[in-house]
């Protein structure tokens, strides 16, 4: 087990987050300490000589918010992470270590959750400006945990060596070379990207068994993949693991009702069975079997209500065929096609001068929300008429 944390941790360190930089923020839940004494220990060798640990204690927080008034959560350190602003003014490099404690803040109210989430987002607009358009190294990946662990495998007597075990093997790690191993799979995925981009795709039209009708357009767009190219023109892996390819389309134009496939983890709730409306971009409707407030949280924020994302998943990728929910967006968006609430990507886009008129659309937040199935169809407009993409799906093109 300690050499394939050893083996993760410079996976992440090395292939995910590589810069010139010598600082680096780790983000980190407490429980995930002993992982990240192995990160640190790899990011010191690599060159790493300013670290700032940023831990997390889900129970803390909910202390916090069930003792604190509104005004004490807004001057609160914890939520505040304007400290990040600081580093990315030093080009720093930023790994943000995931798990998921479902029932941390169940008793939390739902107001004093979405305020929270609030101060969090609004207290670094430099970080977040310069994570989005991937001018500083980023990269978020997965860490297990009892609490993650026993939600994934409620039956298992080791819950937390079978979803490290996981972990592993969806991050390729148990490969000889996992480095080597992500550069292939990298190769293999540009490939896609660029079938995609040849296709000049104006147009997507969803449909499926499960209520998804739903279309939406692009234009001055291109399709990206699980790659980006950083500040240094280096390639950065932003999410350890990823299977999408994805872009970011006109925010005005979807329109039709969209069905979640699975549940969304979102600032410590579990949203359930939701749909989505839109008529012109805009959300017009939406509701949920639990975690409805939760889902308004995002739509509330400003230009939440309108998608910035649309992202492609073949359903025979990896962590699709191993059949585990994870409850956590990381891994179960790399399972499924999804939408995105919020900010969409100036990588995806050719020119940049105008992003109003192109209907880009910029916000703080950007929620993945899953909704891919086995019998999801997706055709395109192209120019060379329809074509349909995807059919129970898979990719056919």
């Amino acid at each position: 087990m300690d050499k394939k944390l050893y083996k993760y941790a410079e996976l992440l360190i090395n292939k995910c987050i590589p810069t010139k930089s010598k600082s680096l923020v780790i983000s980190f839940p407490i429980e995930a300490f002993d992982f990240v004494t192995i990160v640190s220990l790899v990011a010191y060798k690599k060159g790493f000589t300013d670290i700032y640990y940023d831990f997390s204690s889900s129970v803390i927080n909910s202390q916090e918010l069930t003792y604190l008034k509104n005004n004490d959560i807004k001057n609160s350190r914890r939520f505040n992470k304007s400290i990040y602003d600081e580093y990315a003014k030093k080009n720093a490099a930023f790994l943000f270590l995931t798990t998921t404690n479902i029932d941390a803040y169940k008793d939390i109210e739902k107001e004093k959750l979405a305020l929270s989430n609030k101060v969090t987002i609004e207290s670094y607009p430099l970080y977040k400006k310069r994570q989005m358009t991937y001018d500083v190294a980023w990269c978020i990946a997965g860490v297990a945990t009892l609490s993650w662990a026993k939600k994934v495998f409620p039956k298992s007597n080791d819950p937390v060596k079978d979803l490290w075990n996981e972990i592993f093997k969806l991050c390729l790690v148990n490969e000889s070379d996992p480095i080597k191993s992500w550069t292939n799979k990298m190769k293999n995925n540009a490939q896609l990207v660029k079938k995609l981009n040849d296709m000049k795709i104006t147009k997507l039209t969803y449909k499926n068994k499960l209520g998804t009708d739903f279309s939406i357009e692009f234009n001055n767009n291109v399709w990206c993949g699980g790659n980006a190219l950083g500040k240094d023109n280096q390639e950065l892996i932003v999410n350890m693991p990823t299977e999408e390819v994805f872009t970011t389309p006109n925010k005005y134009t979807a329109n039709g009702i969209v069905y979640a496939s699975k549940p969304l983890f979102y600032n410590g709730i579990l949203i359930k069975d939701f749909y989505i409306k839109f008529d012109k971009g805009k959300v017009v409707e939406y509701n949920a079997s639990s975690g409805k407030d939760a889902l308004k949280s995002i739509i509330d924020i400003k230009n939440g209500n309108y998608l910035g994302e649309v992202a492609l998943v073949d359903v025979t990728s990896p962590i699709s065929k191993s059949n585990i929910l994870f409850y956590n967006t990381l891994f179960d968006e790399n399972a499924s096609c999804h939408l995105a609430l919020g900010s969409g990507f100036t990588e995806c886009i050719k020119t940049k001068k105008d992003l109003k008129a192109i209907g880009f659309n910029e916000s703080v937040t950007h929620v993945d929300f899953m909704v891919g199935t086995s019998d999801l169809e997706i055709v395109a407009e192209t120019k060379d008429g329809n074509v349909t993409i995807m059919k129970n799906g898979k990719f056919c093109i």
